[in-house]
């Protein structure tokens, strides 16, 4: 949810941080830029032997992994990194995320006084919610979602609106599932528009590319052994979001994204525990001695 008021966190007698200003608290992800930022601190501090480390910041991940994808990957001397991302315990360790597709739809009818001759009118906005009508929205499968997010249409009250646009998603592990889900709901667009005789502009564009990894693979063998220097069971999942770890992965570094303990993001009761911040601290810590060895 948007920022609505002010950010305060606080320290709670259970050991949890929370926002005291009513919004989010921002756990995702500047908890994570807390537990690189600190364990930077003490391997400097500490004169800790390293392999070589380099800590990467990017904005606008929330919109599209923005920041990600406009980073030149091969300045990195890195062969291989981490991302901490994943709203579950500690020891949850992303294995595989969906491709992703968004779709900008705009349905174009004919204006009208909604009064005096609704009949000259064709509405655009009964066009497209017809079209939400016929989807098939929400999850599909195991590994297959759709959805649509925003509707935004017409001009005055007494107007019959001549556009109405709206902004949909679909997401799969699978990509052939993918392509079919986002002709299916383009074909069922069209055939909305067509019934209330208006016309149809489509914009379709690949947001991230899904990846899936091994419990063989060395970049999950690396985090299996630093969970467990830790205390923490490796626990293979898979998530249906996406992360910056989709962008490096489609170019070729290999990224696992750790889950790191936050909380129900997104929302006014958004939290983490000051516990899970310091594991992640030493997460990261052993992380480097891991990739040292």
């Amino acid at each position: 949810m948007p920022p609505q008021g002010p950010l305060e966190p606080v320290v709670g007698d259970d050991g949890m941080v929370r926002n005291a200003g009513g919004t989010i608290l921002g756990a995702d992800n500047k908890s994570a830029v807390v537990a690189m930022i600190e364990a930077a601190r003490r391997i400097v501090e500490e004169g800790r032997p390293h392999a070589g480390v380099e800590l990467l910041f990017t904005p606008k991940e929330e919109v599209g992994l923005l920041g990600a994808g406009a980073f030149d990957h091969t300045t990195l001397e890195a062969e291989l990194g981490f991302v901490f991302d994943q709203a579950a315990p500690i020891g949850d360790v992303i294995m595989g995320a969906p491709y992703q597709r968004s779709m900008v739809v705009r349905f174009h009818g004919r204006p009208a006084h909604s009064g005096m001759v609704p009949e000259e009118g064709r509405s655009a906005i009964v066009a497209a919610a017809r079209a939400v009508a016929d989807l098939r929205l929400g999850r599909l499968d195991e590994e297959t979602t759709a959805n649509v997010g925003t509707i935004t249409g017409g001009s005055a009250r007494n107007i019959v609106p001549e556009w109405c646009e709206l902004q949909a998603e679909g997401r799969s592990h699978d990509a052939r599932k993918l392509a079919d889900l986002v002709q299916e709901m383009l074909d069922t667009f069209a055939y909305a528009a067509s019934v209330a005789e208006c016309t149809l502009e489509t914009e379709v564009s690949e947001t991230y590319q899904g990846y899936r990894f091994k419990e063989a693979d060395p970049i999950v063998q690396l985090a299996r052994t630093a969970l467990e220097r830790c205390g923490y069971e490796l626990v293979p999942t898979l998530t249906g979001g996406g992360a910056d770890a989709n962008v490096f992965n489609t170019r070729g570094l290999p990224c696992l994204n750790l889950a790191n303990g936050m909380a129900e993001i997104h929302t006014a009761n958004e939290h983490i525990a000051v516990a899970d911040l310091n594991a992640m601290v030493d997460v990261t810590l052993a992380l480097v001695d891991a990739a040292r060895a």
